[in-house]
């Protein structure tokens, strides 16, 4: 979005990315949402995935996630990439490792920038780019007794 505004709050901070992680805890949208503030920022977009009782038609009973030692890093470059796009304020994202239950959290990101429309579209290439990129593997069991392997990327 191009701006007449030579303010530099309307330009990306000089170190917007404040938190990346993976976690085997219990995930916090208050941390990651606090990560991201920025008095520079009029939008913050966050995005929470958890763990829903379905899919493709089939009951889920829980799930685990595993990764590859190198996420946490592929998840790093993301950040990076999203923050030369747009003109990030400050940056946060987490995603869980480990067994989880219908309702837990699996991913916290968050973006804040100058604008609102920054934010919603820097938030969504982030958590789009994070599923179908970052090394990390979901185990889904459902109620039927099957099991299937679904790779982020």
């Amino acid at each position: 979005m191009a701006t007449t505004n030579d303010h530099p709050g309307e330009l990306a901070a000089p170190d917007p990315v404040k938190l990346i992680g993976i976690r085997e805890t219990p995930l916090s949208v208050d941390e990651v949402f606090r990560a991201v503030g920025d008095d520079a920022a009029g939008g913050t977009a966050l995005f929470v995935g958890t763990v829903r009782n379905h899919d493709g038609g089939t009951d889920v009973d829980r799930l685990g996630y595993s990764c590859h030692p190198s996420a946490e890093a592929e998840m790093r470059r993301i950040a990076e990439k999203v923050v030369a796009e747009y003109p990030v304020r400050a940056l946060a994202a987490v995603h869980r490792v480990g067994d989880l239950e219908v309702g837990d959290l699996a991913v916290v990101v968050a973006v804040s920038c100058p604008h609102r429309g920054e934010a919603f579209d820097a938030c969504r290439k982030l958590i789009d780019d994070l599923k179908h990129e970052v090394p990390i593997w979901k185990h889904q069991s459902f109620s039927d007794g099957t099991e299937e392997w679904v790779g982020a990327c």
